[in-house]
């Protein structure tokens, strides 16, 4: 762990850039706190896998568009052994049922309560959404979004997704940044730069009270769509659940650090209270994990990451495109890295190059350099990886 002053703490050693960006969020109130996670890379205000304790503020540039995104996993009574043969129907089966970016693939039904709760929001304009939420509940989106079946360490089948709010909170995050600009909740708001300073509201403004209430709305409907897909993939395998594991980030938490009540911003990194388990994803062609926070993760605000954390953009990864015709190169083949999967068993479904292991570091050192702050607990081989192609457009996929 590398210390930086004393209201910022970095784990690992993250580009400098990530690192600016973290201190201008905590400049930005008197007092505030900041963490970087290993996984940590520039993101729009507020770095991705960073953490930011205010007090007498939220961030909504720091919760970000695509609130309440998380990870859910679940530890099945089928047995891997039961498997064999049968995985890439199941995948097949997977990439038919579940939907990918916009619109669905099939005319299931899809119901669930948080509908209700949308349509009769206490912040108003969110009941206008109501009817793009019921079209979205339970899909997953494109970009690092996926539905994935592992095999444990004691050879049960495990069931792993990761996405969030699709449209609804996409739309919720805009609208107050267009409030914020002085705009209709409907308008059309300016996008600052990566570096521009956090767009903060005070917890005591009816703007800063809408904006919590509106968000822990977004967060039951991310929960709610991630329970839906994941009961589906137990249909799919014909399994019952027999342990879960359920956390988000791209939120904001009210909490007491040091003995002090916080607003805590986490951007693309995860709760880690004593005890708490975690689900963290790591690539396509890798072993991803359910870990457990510490007591010594208090100095990391109870914080950890939630991925392995990209070392290329995906520009750089897939190269330019234009009217589906690649017009630069990017760094990887993406039809080797199918072969490799092939080979090592593992079936994929969509995905792109700029999703591809070597886009990533690799989750084991990440996880290394959060010391112990955590515990691993369990690690889980991808099986099959399901992810939206490259021809799926999705405005939602982060």
């Amino acid at each position: 762990m590398a210390s930086d002053g004393s209201s910022i703490t970095v784990f690992g050693q993250p580009d400098t850039r990530a690192v600016h960006q973290l201190a201008r969020c905590v400049e930005a109130e008197e007092g505030a706190r900041g963490v970087l996670c290993a996984d940590a890379h520039v993101g729009y205000s507020q770095p991705i896998g960073g953490a930011v304790a205010y007090r007498d503020h939220v961030s909504v540039t720091g919760t970000g568009v695509d609130i309440a995104c998380g990870n859910k996993a679940v530890k099945t009574d089928l047995r891997v052994d039961d498997t064999k043969g049968s995985m890439p129907g199941i995948a097949d089966e997977i990439a038919r049922r579940i939907s990918f970016g916009m619109g669905r693939v099939n005319d299931e039904p899809v119901d669930h309560p948080v509908l209700d709760r949308i349509r009769e929001a206490p912040f108003a304009p969110q009941r206008a959404l109501a009817d793009l939420a019921a079209k979205q509940l339970g899909t997953v989106g494109g970009g690092n979004h996926y539905v994935d079946v592992f095999a444990g360490e004691d050879g049960a089948v495990w069931v792993g997704v990761h996405f969030g709010s699709r449209g609804f909170g996409h739309k919720t995050a805009s609208g107050f940044l267009a409030l914020a600009q002085g705009l209709e909740f409907t308008g059309r708001a300016r996008e600052g730069g990566m570096d521009a300073p956090p767009v903060l509201f005070r917890i005591d403004s009816d703007l800063g009270r809408s904006y919590i209430e509106a968000m822990t709305l977004a967060g039951e409907y991310a929960y709610a769509g991630r329970d839906v897909v994941v009961d589906k993939v137990l249909e799919i395998l014909g399994a019952d659940a027999t342990y879960e594991v359920h956390n988000n980030h791209n939120f904001s938490w009210r909490e007491t650090h040091h003995g002090e009540d916080w607003w805590v911003v986490r951007k693309g990194c995860t709760p880690a209270w004593p005890g708490q388990a975690g689900f963290v994803g790591s690539t396509m062609g890798e072993a991803s994990v359910i870990l457990e926070g510490t007591p010594s993760a208090e100095r990391a605000l109870f914080s950890t990451v939630h991925g392995a954390g990209r070392v290329m953009s995906r520009t750089q990864a897939r190269g330019k495109w234009k009217k589906g015709r690649q017009i630069k190169p990017g760094a990887i083949d993406f039809e080797r890295v199918k072969d490799k999967l092939a080979r090592q068993g593992i079936e994929l479904r969509g995905g792109d190059a700029d999703e591809a292991p070597r886009a990533y570091k690799r989750l084991e050192e990440v996880l290394s350099h959060h010391g112990d702050t955590i515990t691993v607990t369990t690690r889980l081989e991808p099986l099959a990886v399901v992810m939206a192609g490259p021809d799926v457009f999705d405005p939602f996929k982060d």
